[in-house]
């Protein structure tokens, strides 16, 4: 006796694929349509200040309320400035973590290292910010910033550096708070566009005598490096737009004394977070919206700066096959 036919499922129609397009289609339109309003807002509400001020509010470092004559570049020092001491620190630990959990971490390890780190993002960034201002501002005082003083008292430009009052809080103490907040990010990305490696490129390569830092080097990096620089620009991405964790330790000084990596400063979310709220309409309000038009900009900056390296590394790759 025959078995009967498999029974075969009815295909979709054309229309089904229609509405699946126009639905795909208008979230992709939604995304570029609140873009778009995001910043016409922005431009909107900050045009008092760009009418006034023109391009020379991106070099001043004034910031007076009382007498209304604001200037953005303070903020936009202590926004690059503390990103940049993070990423410095944040990039190379976070490899080196990523490196350990995929080549060489022994089996029973991995999981439980692996989520640990994952926990740190789960982490406040007001609890990051508390913890920064109680517990590793004093820290980084006494057994940073004092033995640095000491030891280039007197030094051209180093002792420059290193110079201001031994409190804990100003642009390092944001930095390395920012680098501890975006280690869990870059680290998860890493690791993830590390494994997805195909193993036997790298069982080839080890067969051929390579070490584990060749492998990583000349397989694994070339094979994710869209991965990595995404991961990277992630990380950044938090850096840039972090609020709290930065107010509580940057010392919120809209004066730029010196360029001392203890000097308080501070960013555009922080000076939006603290003046937002009581600042009235006018010409206060719209200096603040400007802040965060250049915040926008630097984003978008550093998004394009992102795509043009890939653009070059694929160029490059190209070049030497």
């Amino acid at each position: 006796m025959k078995s009967a036919p498999p029974r075969q499922t009815a295909r979709s129609g054309p229309l089904v694929d229609q509405i699946f397009g126009w639905v795909a289609k208008s979230c992709a339109f939604l995304t570029l349509g609140l873009l778009i309003a995001i910043l016409a807002s922005l431009t909107l509400n900050a045009w008092p200040a760009i009418e006034k001020y023109g391009f020379s509010f991106l070099a001043s470092t004034v910031w007076d309320p009382v007498q209304e004559d604001f200037g953005g570049l303070v903020m936009i020092y202590g926004t690059v400035a503390t990103s940049l001491i993070a990423l410095v620190i944040a990039v190379p630990v976070s490899f080196g973590i990523a490196l350990f959990l995929t080549e060489l971490s022994p089996a029973w390890l991995k999981r439980p290292l692996g989520t640990a780190i994952e926990l740190l993002a789960a982490v406040p960034s007001i609890v990051y910010g508390m913890w920064g201002l109680l517990v590793f501002g004093p820290v980084l005082a006494e057994y940073v910033q004092t033995p640095l003083q000491s030891a280039f008292d007197g030094v051209p430009y180093l002792g420059a550096l290193v110079s201001g009052p031994p409190v804990g809080i100003g642009l390092l103490s944001a930095g390395i708070i920012l680098a501890i907040m975006i280690i869990p990010f870059i680290a998860a990305v890493m690791r993830d566009v590390f494994e997805v490696t195909p193993p036997l490129l790298k069982e080839s390569a080890y067969g051929l005598g390579s070490t584990t830092w060749e492998v990583v080097s000349k397989v694994v990096l070339p094979y994710t490096k869209t991965g990595v620089i995404g991961g990277i620009m992630l990380g950044l991405g938090r850096a840039i737009g972090e609020t709290m964790a930065v107010t509580f330790v940057i010392g919120n000084f809209n004066q730029l004394d010196s360029l001392s990596l203890f000097q308080a400063a501070n960013s555009i979310t922080s000076a939006l977070a603290n003046e937002f709220a009581e600042a009235g309409e006018g010409l206060h309000q719209a200096a603040l919206m400007y802040l965060g038009l250049v915040l926008f900009f630097i984003t978008f900056v550093i998004l394009t700066l992102s795509k043009l390296l890939l653009s070059q590394l694929r160029k490059s790759e190209g070049a030497t096959t």
